[in-house]
């Protein structure tokens, strides 16, 4: 080996060995910073624990991710910024995408069983569906369940009593859950007729309506797909199956 070439070897391997100390100085540094965030944020907001709150697309900001809450917090931990982040150059709403995210999580969760199940001989497609058995547009959704199982569309009914546990569409729902037909007693409820039910533990529906909380919804039918993408509002057979048809083609 050449005394040039000996040289340039060992000014390689100091520039290496500088590098790596200063990228484990870099990352110790912001290992720190997040900790630091995390524990004003956390002792600040009940809500949100010390693992909400990770690294964000932009530097000098964290995300705080917590059921639908999500916000921003700059590096020092002063300035919180609730609002969606847009990403202008891709036109990607990265704020939508980490809901997404959590959505599609939340609802994997769910097991059939956990929810009231309307399923086609052969299933192609399966969505969550939260609805209100006195909600108008929840109403002429399952009018038309015959035709959304006629695509291959399995609906997994979450209930979702928008006025809270207090008013009558909460108790309906109870009796719904309670009964030992729970398709048919959906379908009576939704019809404003009687239906035979019995008493047992509905805090299932207690659950329903905190995923539906922490998936974000803001009315019903809310209709979450498989990977996340919450639907607010009544869709058609038609128009659902072609939503999930351009889905699978992307």
């Amino acid at each position: 080996m050449s005394r040039m070439t000996s040289k340039t070897s060992i000014l390689l391997g100091a520039f290496v060995a500088t590098f790596a100390v200063l990228s484990l100085a870099q990352a110790d540094e912001s290992s720190a910073e997040l900790d630091a965030v995390r524990q004003k944020i956390s002792e600040m907001f009940d809500m949100i624990k010390p693992e909400d709150i990770s690294a964000s697309p932009v530097d000098g900001w964290y995300t705080i991710h917590s059921g639908s809450i999500v916000a921003y917090i700059s590096a020092d931990g002063r300035y919180l910024l609730q609002g969606d982040l847009v990403d202008l150059d891709n036109q990607v709403n990265l704020s939508e995408n980490v809901r997404t995210d959590a959505r599609r999580e939340l609802m994997s969760a769910v097991t059939d069983d956990q929810t009231i199940l309307f399923a086609p001989e052969e299933v192609k497609y399966s969505v969550s569906v939260f609805t209100d058995v006195d909600c108008t547009y929840c109403r002429r959704l399952h009018n038309q369940i015959d035709q959304y199982l006629e695509h291959g569309i399995q609906v997994r009914y979450l209930m979702y009593p928008r006025n809270g546990p207090a008013s009558n569409a909460w108790s309906t729902a109870e009796n719904v859950w309670c009964a030992a037909d729970r398709q048919n007693a959906l379908t009576m409820a939704k019809l404003d007729r009687e239906f035979p039910t019995a008493k047992c533990d509905a805090s299932t529906i207690q659950e329903h309506y905190l995923i539906g909380r922490d998936a974000g919804l803001s009315g019903t039918p809310a209709i979450i797909l498989e990977d996340g993408t919450l639907i607010g509002g009544y869709v058609a057979p038609d128009q659902l199956i072609a939503t999930l048809e351009q889905r699978v083609a992307q």
